[in-house]
């Protein structure tokens, strides 16, 4: 598993500290944000930082050149907030919530630390043309901070891309000036659906209501032209529901960019739950495939994300991109010897074969 903290000696701080790592300058350019490697000893990285050491422990092999790291004052420890080299760039705005879904891998905390001034710092440090993910808990319920990140940061770098995980119960009819604003194509708003009505929706994400406030929403960001994701997680408590999902996703919500079918994380809630929740696509895949069947038939742009390939029958395996970050995915030993294992996104870390799909095999 990628570590995205390490163990650290910071200088002395007041506040977050947010740096970019750099192996060596460019062309002699160095902003005051940014700290130079002076060596490697002692399974330790010695930076210069305004003239002040910063140490990192870190494996020598691995390579932190470009990488954005936050520290605390009085903290040994640094947090990667981007790793140059990846696509899963993902800062966690808050860990408040409010839903309560059953399945969820980030079970929501009370506690809240408002990082906004470092997360704007970490963007404009990010890699050219970089996509930075936004998630929670529910980061619209901190919304005029979090629009004014993502304003301050596309002004100095339109390059960048945002991907807005939300559960969409925050937006009202005074947002739509805004999302119609200039970062309006630079943001993909991720939202959760999770069952074509509001029963068994709101059964899944423990809010009475949430599934009325969705397409209230919903309907806000499509009359503003947001690109929008849908998001469906499948349990057994909605697998069966799919193909009906399906016809309301190309009925009533066409306007929508694309419909990711997911496979269940096993960390949080959903290792939790695990055994009620847990759909074995690999020997039941028949729901999953008659819904894909209607909305590829209707016109939706739909992917399955966090499917291993052998869990998936041949004719559908083009639909499932790799999608598991890659700090947190893994193969089995199994997987050492499949020929499919290039283009396949493998396992979640935290995933138990003794618990998990029935059918996973050479192919």
């Amino acid at each position: 598993m990628i570590p995205l903290r390490f163990r650290a000696e910071l200088p002395p701080i007041e506040e977050p500290l947010v740096v970019r790592l750099r192996d060596w300058l460019t062309g002699g350019f160095r902003s005051d944000r940014e700290a130079v490697l002076l060596g490697i000893a002692d399974g330790g990285r010695e930076y210069d930082f305004n003239g002040f050491s910063l140490r990192i422990e870190a494996d020598p092999d691995q390579s932190l050149d470009g990488d954005v790291v936050m520290g605390f004052p009085g903290s040994s420890v640094v947090h990667r907030l981007v790793r140059a080299g990846s696509s899963h760039n993902t800062f966690l705005i808050t860990e408040r919530c409010d839903q309560l879904c059953v399945m969820c891998s980030q079970p929501p905390k009370q506690a809240h630390r408002d990082l906004f001034p470092q997360f704007e710092q970490a963007a404009l440090l990010a890699p050219i043309d970089a996509t930075i993910g936004l998630s929670g808990g529910e980061p619209l319920l901190f919304k005029e901070q979090l629009f004014a990140l993502i304003d301050n940061v596309s002004k100095v770098r339109p390059d960048l891309r945002f991907h807005v995980l939300t559960n969409a119960q925050h937006f009202d009819s005074d947002d739509e000036a805004w999302l119609r604003g200039s970062a309006r194509e630079r943001i993909l708003w991720g939202i959760p659906l999770y069952a074509p009505g509001a029963a068994d929706h709101d059964a899944i994400v423990v809010k009475e209501g949430a599934f009325t406030r969705l397409f209230g929403s919903l309907a806000i960001l499509a009359r503003a032209g947001a690109m929008i994701e849908l998001r469906t997680v499948v349990t057994r408590r909605n697998a069966a529901l799919l193909p009906r999902l399906a016809r309301l996703i190309a009925t009533d919500l066409p306007f929508c960019a694309s419909w990711a079918l997911m496979q269940l994380e096993p960390i949080g809630y959903g290792r939790m739950n695990w055994n009620v929740l847990f759909h074995d696509s690999s020997v039941e895949f028949e729901p999953i495939a008659r819904a894909m069947n209607i909305a590829l038939a209707l016109d939706i742009d739909v992917a399955l994300y966090n499917f291993p390939l052998c869990t998936v029958p041949e004719e559908y395996r083009h639909y499932a991109p790799r999608t598991i970050s890659d700090w947190k995915q893994k193969y089995l030993e199994t997987c050492r010897q499949c020929s499919l294992k290039p283009s396949c996104g493998g396992f979640f870390e935290w995933y138990d074969p003794k618990r998990g799909f029935a059918r996973v095999s050479l192919t």
